[in-house]
C-alpha cells in the first residue's frame, strides 16, 4: 500500500510542525505555514463528503477559523497537526448535516482503491462499481468514514483513532468489520 506522506511524517517533521504550533499560539502570523500546508487537504475531506463546492469552502473556511481561535488549547500527542484540523473538521461537517439536515454523500471516482475487497479485480463492470456505491450507501455513516479514511485517504489507524476518537487497536477492528459487512453486502447484491 502507498503511504501518503502527510500522514505518515518522520518524528523530525513532527517536531519543525511543532515549533510552528508553538510560534502560532503567541503570534497568529506563524499559523500561515499550517494553513498553507493542510488546506487542500482539509478542503478535500469536507468536499467529499458534502459535495457542493461552495459549501465545502465555508466548512473548511470555518476549520481554520475556529483552528486559529483554538490554537492556544493544541495539544501534541505525537501525530500530525492535521489529525487535529480533522477533528474540527469532523464537528463542522456534523454541525452543518444538523443545520442543513441533510446527509453524509459517498464521492468515489476509483473503486478500485478498495483492492481489499477481494471480489473487486479487473473485470468489475459498470454495474459493479453501480452496485459498490449502492452497497455503500447502505453502511452507517461511521462505517462509511472509517472505510474512506483508510482505503481513499491512506490514513494509519494511529491518525484514524486520534480523528474519531478511538484507541489505534478499536480503529483497526471497526475498519475491518466495516470492510467485511461491504464485502458480504456487496457479494449479496452481485449474486
Amino acid at each position: 500500500m502507498n503511504m501518503n506522506l502527510m500522514y505518515h511524517q518522520s518524528s523530525i517533521i513532527l517536531q519543525e510542525e511543532l515549533k510552528i504550533i508553538e510560534r502560532a499560539k503567541t503570534d497568529p502570523y506563524y499559523f500561515t505555514p499550517l494553513y498553507k500546508k493542510y488546506y487542500n487537504s482539509i478542503f478535500r475531506y469536507v468536499y467529499k463528503r458534502v459535495d457542493e463546492e461552495d459549501a465545502a469552502y465555508d466548512i473548511t473556511s470555518n476549520v481554520f477559523v475556529k483552528a486559529l481561535g483554538a490554537i492556544h488549547k493544541f495539544e501534541f500527542r505525537g501525530v500530525p497537526f492535521s489529525s487535529w484540523l480533522f477533528r474540527i473538521a469532523k464537528s463542522e461537517l456534523y454541525q452543518s448535516f444538523r443545520d442543513k439536515k441533510s446527509t453524509n454523500t459517498v464521492n468515489i471516482e476509483n473503486v478500485k482503491q478498495l483492492s481489499s475487497v477481494d471480489e473487486i479485480n479487473e473485470d468489475f463492470t459498470e454495474e459493479d462499481r453501480r452496485k459498490l456505491l449502492i452497497t455503500l450507501s447502505a453502511l452507517k455513516a461511521c462505517q462509511i468514514q472509517l472505510i474512506e479514511m483508510r482505503y481513499f485517504e491512506k490514513r494509519s489507524f494511529k491518525e484514524i483513532g486520534e480523528l474519531t476518537g478511538m484507541t489505534e487497536n478499536n480503529a483497526k477492528v471497526k475498519t475491518f468489520r466495516a470492510l467485511i459487512k461491504l464485502r458480504q453486502k456487496f457479494k449479496t447484491r452481485r449474486e
